[in-house]
């Protein structure tokens, strides 16, 4: 098990961190979240696991510059969030649980063409574009579709591709599957493992979470147990009295 402040590979060959909390401290309410948190994060693949109310959902607000730190930094590429906080979006998608908290617009084609068209793409290219990435993704025609009609499953897909949209390196996922039904969920399941990004996941679907790089396990605001799945996850089972999936 790594310690909170360690990173996972030696300093002289560490790549520059994706994601850095150091001396992380946040109330939210009357309660304490996080007090002195540090981590490190540079995997491809890192899954989020606890208990309600461990901080897996307000750390990922943290990285994505939703909630500022009342003490110490957050950075992404360097960047403290506090700073750069108009760059983040640059850097990180963030895709909620519920999409009808995340889409704006009353078509498709607008809900993925608004991010580009705000980095500064011309609004014909920036169409043409959504176009081509909903083609990519096996939707071709549904630009005019209007996204209040669209299934849950499809709801959510749109928010990917609208997160994709703006060529973030790093995806934050906050509980993405849970309202989805099993054939869209093994589809975005899919979907989500071919892509290139950094990922970065609060789930509980813990057969996914298996052949992710790394796991941290929150409990309290802080860190439990940090390591491959094969450690952590059936740690987690344990001591929730869990035999693990398919029982």
């Amino acid at each position: 098990m790594r310690a909170e402040h360690e990173p996972t590979t030696p300093a002289t060959t560490e790549p520059k961190p994706h994601l850095r909390f150091d001396g992380v401290a946040l109330t939210r309410g009357e309660r304490r979240v996080f007090d002195g948190f540090s981590l490190t994060l540079t995997e491809p693949r890192i899954g989020l696991i606890g208990n309600n109310g461990s901080g897996k959902s307000t750390l990922l607000r943290l990285a994505g510059g939703l909630l500022m730190p009342d003490a110490g930094t957050v950075q992404v590429h360097g960047l403290d969030t506090r700073e750069h906080r108009r760059d983040l979006p640059r850097h990180i998608g963030f895709l909620f649980q519920n999409p009808d908290h995340q889409i704006l617009f009353p078509t498709v084609e607008e809900e993925i063409s608004f991010g580009m068209t705000e980095n500064g793409l011309p609004t014909k290219e920036a169409k043409r574009q959504a176009a081509a990435l909903l083609a990519e993704h096996g939707c071709a025609g549904w630009e005019g579709r209007a996204t209040h009609a669209l299934s849950e499953g499809q709801k959510q897909l749109v928010c990917l591709l609208a997160v994709l949209s703006g060529g973030p390196s790093i995806l934050l996922l906050d509980e993405p599957f849970s309202s989805l039904d099993l054939p869209t969920r093994l589809d975005l399941r899919r979907r989500l493992r071919a892509l290139p990004q950094r990922v970065v996941m609060v789930t509980h679907d813990f057969d996914l979470l298996r052949d992710f790089d790394r796991l941290i396990w929150l409990e309290a605001g802080r860190v439990r147990m940090d390591g491959a799945p094969d450690g952590v996850l059936p740690a987690y089972f344990d001591s929730v009295g869990y035999a693990g999936p398919g029982t």
